[in-house]
C-alpha cells in the first residue's frame, strides 16, 4: 500500500483529533474530582462544625452564639449547595468531553477500517496477479512440453 494514500493523511488527522480529546477528557475528569474534592471538605467541615455544636449541648451558650452559629451553618449549606452545582456542572462536561473522545475514536477506527480494507484488497489483487503469471508460466511449459 503506498503512503501517499490521502486516507493515511486522514488517519493522522484522526489520530491527532482523538489524542486532543483524550486530554480534555482527562482535564475534565481531573476538574470533576476537584470540585468532588471540594464538595467532600466542605461537607465534612459542617459535620465537624455541628459536632463541635453538639458537644456544647447542655452548657450554657448565649443566644447571640446560638444565632451566630445557625448562621454560619447556613452560610455553609448555601456553601455546599453551590459546589453541588459546580459538581454537577463539572460531570455534565466530564460526560460531553467523554463522548466527542468517543466520537474522535469512532472516526480514527473507521479509517483503520477502510485502509485495512484497502490493503487486504490490494493483497489480493496482488496474489490473484501473481496467479496469474504462475498459471501463464505453466501453461507455457506445459505447451512447449507438448510441442517435442
Amino acid at each position: 500500500m503506498a503512503k501517499a494514500d490521502p486516507l493515511f493523511t486522514v488517519l493522522k488527522l484522526n489520530q491527532e483529533a482523538e489524542e486532543q480529546a483524550s486530554l480534555q477528557l482527562r482535564a475534565a475528569q481531573l476538574e470533576l474530582q476537584r470540585r468532588q474534592s471540594q464538595l467532600k471538605a466542605l461537607q465534612d467541615y459542617r459535620l465537624d462544625y455541628m459536632k463541635q455544636m453538639e458537644q456544647q449541648q447542655g452548657k450554657n451558650i448565649s443566644a447571640s452564639y446560638y444565632h451566630q452559629f445557625h448562621q454560619f451553618v447556613r452560610q455553609v449549606d448555601d456553601a455546599i449547595v453551590q459546589q453541588v452545582n459546580s459538581v454537577q456542572e463539572a460531570n455534565t462536561q466530564q460526560q460531553h468531553r467523554l463522548t466527542h473522545w468517543q466520537e474522535k475514536q469512532q472516526k480514527r477506527k473507521a479509517v483503520e477500517l477502510l485502509l485495512a480494507n484497502k490493503a487486504e484488497k490490494a493483497q489480493l489483487a496482488e496474489q490473484r496477479k501473481e496467479q496469474k503469471m504462475v498459471d501463464e508460466f505453466a501453461s507455457q511449459q506445459f505447451y512447449r512440453k507438448s510441442r517435442r
